[in-house]
């Protein structure tokens, strides 16, 4: 069997090895691709004679047909060419193209295996001289397959997303753009990428260096497709102090913003359920469920980032144990964390804005003409408010640690979900294992029945995993080094993502793990929760001074500080407890949520995983500084 490679350099094999080099001359090429593209593989002759050798004389060029016919049964088989009458016919079984696997791998989705095939132009670098009409046939082969490489690339790329690979979807959208630099889906691609990289500026990067290549190409600006997605990334999360540009997150092996290994699984479900939802399919639950360091928080954070870059509006809330106490905290939290911003929210009845407008100033100050007498109550206030958003763009609320809602957020949230079956809104929740919560209970019992969705249980990492893990934070590693490095990892870390990943940057940064001692960890017939964080391997706890010491000594204040006052904490809090300037604290915090230490919401700031606050707080202060930022606290409240 003869392969033919055309998407890349042309190249010609023949049961795996190299052709013979009369069959691979120019025009005997050209001859070969031409017929095996052709309608049903045939050609009349003068119709190739006229295509291959129109500077020749008839008789020339016949003789010429005839040589290169020759030369392509002596490779191919008698059988394989047939000349009967005026036509030159291919034999199907004479010789595959690598464009017919493509074509067979795209009918059977196989968007991985399509991908491969894309090495380059169709026939890169081929011509044949004099041949003006081949050049023709030649230059539409290469518009055709050009557009069908860009499409298999960015299903490639957008299959690598679903599943949590931003770093090698990147790399698809990047080869997509080298065979189109007009590809406005594979750009679309390309800052979608790196806005789950971590890296929105590159997102706008890279509009910005489309635009005027495009213009000047076309005329014409980018699509309002395109359009929107880079004003949907600017209104994204940014920095609280405009005048201070956010640091380039790092890259490779010193990044605190890992790929999701080992969760592509369970991430591609959650975006099915959440794209069921975004498309029409009705009211969607997502239930996250899994140990502390697990990675909940962040595969929530992946899906609503998914979900404002679809065009929803997404409300962000992060519960802590004081919320429980706290009647309606939750949906304050969610009214405010992003709902405020929502456009379709004018279309909500005044007095129903009036009940939020009364309790949260961000609302009272995006209406102040609201003067309803009477406020509706919350629970029918909250589903008037996402219905009337709803009419506009689908509704994305998510809630981290939401065994900590209070009760009754959690019953209006489950009453909206039944209430509200049919139209485009996703709840997404992050939860502890066995939450003795009965509104949870009874929300996750609606999945597959009242409303759609998906709940996942993640797991610990495997030790293969843990190896893909090392692979990619130690690249210089040789094998036998990875596997030394991922065995220690794999035990002191137990397998969880944020543990694994603080230990590897740290060996990036220099951590020598030989001087730490290791064992068994969590400790036998001792909880996950019961070993958090005082057990927690010297390694481990190593790892987290290494980082907390790279950061500037401001975001070391400010760090540790947050780390005592609580689980949530306004920067106005943090410059009254570390005696720094506004401007200085905001800086800090800048630094600190870009490095992925905090998290930020309307509510204040809070630690990404509550392991390194503990760690952070136990180990990073002296006694005295714990005590004078408690006495600031206190005399804090008291003033209040």
């Amino acid at each position: 069997m003869i392969m033919c490679r055309t998407l890349g350099p042309a190249e010609v094999t023949i049961d795996g090895r190299a052709a013979p080099p009369e069959l691979v001359w120019r025009r005997h090429l050209a001859l070969l691709v031409y017929l095996a593209r052709s309608p049903r593989r045939v050609r009349t002759r003068d119709h190739l004679i006229g295509l291959l050798w129109p500077d020749k004389e008839e008789s020339a060029a016949r003789h010429s047909l005839r040589e290169a016919v020759r030369i392509l049964r002596r490779t191919l088989g008698e059988s394989a060419v047939d000349t009967t009458g005026q036509q030159v016919r291919l034999a199907d079984e004479a010789v595959r193209l690598d464009t017919d696997e493509l074509e067979a791998r795209i009918a059977a989705d196989d968007w991985t295996g399509a991908a491969k095939l894309v090495v380059g132009e169709f026939m890169e670098g081929f011509s044949v001289p004099d041949a003006s009409a081949f050049e023709d046939w030649l230059a539409s082969e290469r518009l055709a397959w050009r557009d069908r490489s860009v499409h298999v690339l960015v299903r490639h790329g957008e299959a690598l997303l679903h599943s949590g690979a931003a770093r090698v979807a990147a790399d698809a959208a990047r080869r997509a753009l080298a065979l189109d630099p007009l590809s406005e889906i594979a750009l679309r691609l390309q800052m979608r990428s790196a806005v789950l990289l971590g890296d929105r500026a590159a997102a706008l990067s890279a509009l910005e260096s489309f635009e005027p290549r495009l213009r000047e190409a076309t005329g014409v600006g980018p699509q309002q497709e395109t359009r929107e997605l880079a004003e949907r990334i600017r209104r994204g999360r940014m920095p609280v102090q405009a005048d201070v540009p956010p640091p380039r997150p790092e890259a490779g092996a010193e990044s605190r913003r890992a790929p999701l290994v080992g969760r592509s699984a369970e991430l591609s479900t959650l975006c099915a359920a959440w794209e069921t939802a975004r498309d029409g399919g009705g009211a969607t639950l997502m239930v996250i469920e899994g140990d502390p360091g697990l990675g909940k928080t962040r595969i929530l954070d992946e899906l609503v980032q998914r979900a404002a870059m679809d065009g929803a509006a997404v409300s962000v809330v992060r519960s802590v144990q004081a919320d429980l106490l706290d009647p309606y905290s939750g949906l304050l939290g969610l009214a405010r964390g992003g709902l405020v911003d929502a456009p379709g929210l004018a279309g909500a009845r005044p007095e129903s804005i009036s009940a939020f407008a009364a309790r949260l100033p961000e609302w009272s100050e995006r209406f102040p003409g609201v003067r309803a007498a009477d406020p509706a109550p919350v629970d029918q206030a909250f589903r008037d408010i996402v219905a009337a958003v709803v009419e506009e763009q689908p509704v994305f609320l998510a809630t981290d640690d939401a065994q900590w809602l209070d009760r009754d957020s959690l019953l209006i949230l489950e009453a909206a979900l039944r209430d509200m079956g049919a139209a485009r809104i996703a709840l997404g929740l992050t939860v502890v294992p066995h939450a003795e919560r009965e509104e949870i209970d009874r929300l996750r019992s609606h999945v597959g029945r009242e409303c759609a969705g998906a709940a996942i249980t993640l797991a610990p990492l495997s030790s293969e995993e843990v190896r893909a893990l090392c692979r990619w934070a130690l690249p210089a590693y040789r094998d036998d080094e990875i596997e030394r490095v991922s065995r220690r990892v794999l035990v002191d870390s137990a397998g969880l993502p944020l543990l694994a990943v603080e230990l590897l940057h740290a060996i990036a940064l220099g951590l020598d793990l030989k001087s730490a001692g290791a064992g068994a960890w969590p400790s036998p017939f001792k909880t996950l929760e019961q070993s958090l964080p005082g057990d927690l391997p010297d390694a481990v706890v190593a790892a987290i001074r290494v980082g907390f010491r790279r950061l500037s000594r401001n975001a070391q204040t400010v760090l540790a500080a947050a780390a005592i006052v609580g689980d949530r904490v306004k920067s106005a809090t943090l410059q009254r407890t570390t005696g720094l300037a506004a401007a200085d604290v905001n800086a800090a915090l800048d630094e600190l949520e870009w490095q992925r230490w905090l998290v930020a919401e309307p509510r204040g700031y809070g630690f990404v995983a509550r392991i390194v606050r503990d760690v952070v707080a136990r180990d990073m202060l002296t006694k005295g500084q714990r005590q004078r930022i408690l006495e600031v606290v206190e005399r804090a409240a008291g003033d209040s």
